[in-house]
């Protein structure tokens, strides 16, 4: 149990994100296996070795390495009732100094989406960043026609900024994303 509240980030009423585990491999493994249809339109596309233990062990190194460093938050997202996983978020490219910013992003299991689940994890997430990160803007960004995910970041808090052209490479092209940033102290007022 010390174990699970050391890599522990948030938790929420529904929720808990934390650091991943070993143990967790399996779950996870299944979770974006059967996922893998729903998220391959938003993702970028995945080598064979994705799925393997191996790289879900080097993704355990690196998240605890990048979390110790102050360069990325990965956490996977647990529900509290039955500790089930049910998707991850990451805060990366964690910046201090004159820029205090972060990128946010996030993937939910199929079957786990429209409960507002995310909505909980990423409102936890922007708290965490803001108040023990010391984090003053936190950009997101998503394909123009993902609709679910624009709903998901304007009801968050996020205002539109604009178009990345050829941002990421998403299901094997390069794509442009629209930009959102939630800002710590906003002024500028509802965007439409």
């Amino acid at each position: 149990m010390f174990r699970r509240r050391k890599t522990q980030i948030a938790q929420t009423e529904r929720l808990t994100l934390r650091l991943p585990e070993a143990t967790d491999f399996t779950e996870w493994a299944d979770l974006r296996r059967d996922s893998a249809e729903f998220l391959a339109p938003w993702e970028p596309v995945r080598d064979g070795a994705y799925l393997t233990r191996r790289s879900f062990q080097n993704r355990i190194i690196w998240a605890k390495r990048s979390a110790k460093d102050r360069r990325a938050l990965n956490m996977l997202i647990f529900r509290r009732d039955d500790g089930r996983l049910i998707g991850g978020i990451t805060l990366d490219n964690i910046q201090g100094g004159v820029s205090k910013s972060c990128t946010v992003g996030y993937w939910m299991g199929e079957n786990f989406t429209r409960q507002g689940y995310m909505a909980e994890a990423l409102n936890a997430s922007v708290q965490h960043a803001f108040t023990v990160l010391d984090i003053s803007r936190i950009q997101a960004g998503c394909l123009p026609e993902n609709a679910p995910s624009r709903a998901l970041l304007e009801k968050s808090g996020f205002k539109y900024e604009g178009v990345a052209q050829s941002y990421l490479q998403i299901a094997g092209r390069w794509r442009n994303h629209v930009l959102y940033a939630n800002l710590r102290r906003d002024r500028r007022g509802r965007t439409d």
